[in-house]
């Protein structure tokens, strides 16, 4: 028997490296993969989020209480995006996600700190992320010295030494003892689903074409919306109990709060289930094979996870990120449990989120739907 071939060990290495190359999918995720990890990391992803949205509620607009919202903005953690006319109007724009913060100034803050009386301002966190919250909430102890250094001058400048002129109380909405549980666990929710469903139902049709049962299906008069809901439908069914198991380690096992109704939350469940199901039927008449469809669901899973604000402060990232992360269905569902579960969100906090899922759905469902009488060309 001959000893070992150089010749026929390069020849086998060129004949992978052709295979490799024609095999571009593989190829794609070799390279694009790392690729889109450099660029998320580098540019989208920021643990230290600035510029959050939030709102005031000014009982009192005075001089002073113009400097305190000013001083509030140039520590640049806050972007006043709303004046409430009301804490009603408040508690929406904070139970919806709208704002991060509301800050209330109360009505005779002027006089009262003229008085020397410390009047307190209440500042509200939505501190169902805590990450995205501490750093700015930990800016806000040195506002009651610093914000009115340049107001209380002259005649009162008396007001100046000892105790600060004014007070800051905050409120942590929501998860206030900061429990990083609260906010993981519920969106380990969306994103196992997001995982298991896309790649298991990427498959779907490639497998009956690699097994050759395809062209069999294909001779029937089944429609492409028929195979597609055939073929998902069992997938449902899987998911929902993914969210029962999910529900319940999370309740027993983490104590995560259950505020809102389950009622809710069912429904927007089977949105997103029936989204990722569409998405992942969608790669299965793409691809070539099991292997590509399962590559390609990874493309979808890798920037939902990045971009959706499960591992990281959605409003940390830059605006295109958020533009982005915007068309991920995952990105609303996120919102929809955490606020279900943590805030008690109704109808009127869900159905915002809702729409984007469902919209998304319905282009992934047409897409799989004129892409699949084409599947064995």
């Amino acid at each position: 028997m001959d000893g070992f071939s150089l010749a026929r060990t390069g020849a086998v290495l060129v004949k992978e490296f052709i295979q490799m190359l024609r095999d571009r999918m593989t190829f794609a995720m070799m390279v694009g993969v790392p690729i889109m990890q450099l660029l998320l990391f580098g540019y989208a992803i920021n643990a230290d989020p600035r510029a959050l949205p939030t709102a005031i509620v000014a009982g009192d607009n005075g001089t002073y209480a113009r400097s305190v919202v000013r001083a509030l903005e140039n520590s640049s953690y806050f972007r006043v995006v709303a004046w409430a006319r009301g804490p009603a109007e408040a508690e929406r724009l904070i139970a919806r996600g709208d704002v991060s913060f509301v800050v209330a100034i109360p009505t005779d803050f002027e006089r009262r700190l003229l008085r020397g009386e410390r009047p307190a301002i209440l500042v509200e966190a939505d501190a169902s992320d805590p990450v995205a919250t501490g750093n700015a909430l930990a800016a806000l102890a040195q506002l009651d010295r610093t914000a009115l250094e340049h107001d209380l001058t002259g005649p009162l400048a008396h007001l100046q030494p000892g105790l600060a002129p004014f007070e800051v109380r905050v409120h942590r909405r929501y998860n206030p003892e900061g429990v990083t549980e609260f906010n993981i666990v519920p969106g380990l929710m969306g994103t196992i689903l997001t995982m298991t469903l896309a790649m298991i139902t990427a498959i779907a049709v490639t497998r009956e074409i690699e097994r050759g049962t395809m062209e069999n299906l294909l001779a029937t008069p089944v429609r492409p919306a028929e195979v597609m809901l055939g073929k998902i439908l069992p997938y449902v069914l899987v998911g929902l109990v993914q969210v029962g198991v999910i529900l319940v380690v999370a309740t027993a096992l983490f104590d995560v709060p259950v505020v809102g109704s389950l009622l809710v939350l069912l429904p927007c469940v089977l949105v997103f289930i029936a989204a990722n199901l569409a998405v992942g039927f969608t790669f299965s008449t793409l691809a070539r094979s099991q292997m590509q469809a399962m590559q390609m669901s990874m493309f979808f899973f890798l920037p939902s996870m990045l971009l959706s604000g499960f591992m990281f402060p959605f409003r940390g990232m830059p605006e295109w990120a958020q533009w982005l992360g915007s068309l991920l269905p995952l990105t609303h569902f996120l919102r929809i449990v955490r606020g279900v579960l943590l805030k008690g969100n109704g109808w009127a906090e869900v159905l915002p989120q809702l729409w984007p899922i469902a919209a998304f759905l319905t282009v992934a469902a047409a897409v799989a739907m004129m892409r699949y009488r084409r599947t064995l060309d």
